[in-house]
């Protein structure tokens, strides 16, 4: 029965960055809107992490829109996201970073200090378009080099 269950769950798993507690990130949502899909962006700090790396785990993200703060919970596997960019890491000593939901947004730029600053984007497959433009540009560049 576990195999079973552990093969549907095989297929439904994405392949998702590493994230932890006190990235800045930038999650891509896609909303559903009557008939029509588009894509929503939410930028913000990861607070938590939980329930491991399976189908179920989830993460929270925080942002200050307006003085007010929102969260918002998703699923690390849902269909619903489409990319999730890791904007800034820094360096924390928590696991868990609920406490920041007391601190202003100075205070909580303080806390969070940057270690590195980088993004990382979920890649999507290369096509097979993409692998022979790659390959023409590589014989071009060969060509150029043979001709001086």
């Amino acid at each position: 029965m576990t195999t079973l269950i552990n093969e549907i769950v095989k297929d439904q798993l994405k392949s998702v960055p590493q994230i932890k507690a006190g990235m800045h990130v930038r999650v891509h949502e896609k909303v559903k809107e009557k008939d029509r899909e588009r894509i929503q962006v939410f930028e913000g700090i990861v607070l938590a992490k939980k329930h491991g790396k399976g189908i179920n785990a989830t993460f929270t993200v925080r942002k200050i829109v307006d003085g007010i703060g929102v969260e918002k919970t998703w699923p690390l596997h849902s269909p619903n996201i489409e990319k999730i960019e890791i904007i800034k890491t820094p360096k924390t000593r928590r696991a868990k970073l609920y406490y920041l939901r007391n601190l202003s947004v100075k205070k909580t730029k303080k806390k969070l200090k940057k270690v590195a600053a980088f993004k990382e984007i979920i890649k999507e497959e290369p096509t097979s378009e993409k692998i022979a433009e790659q390959e023409n540009n590589n014989q071009k560049q060969e060509n150029k080099e043979t001709q001086e």
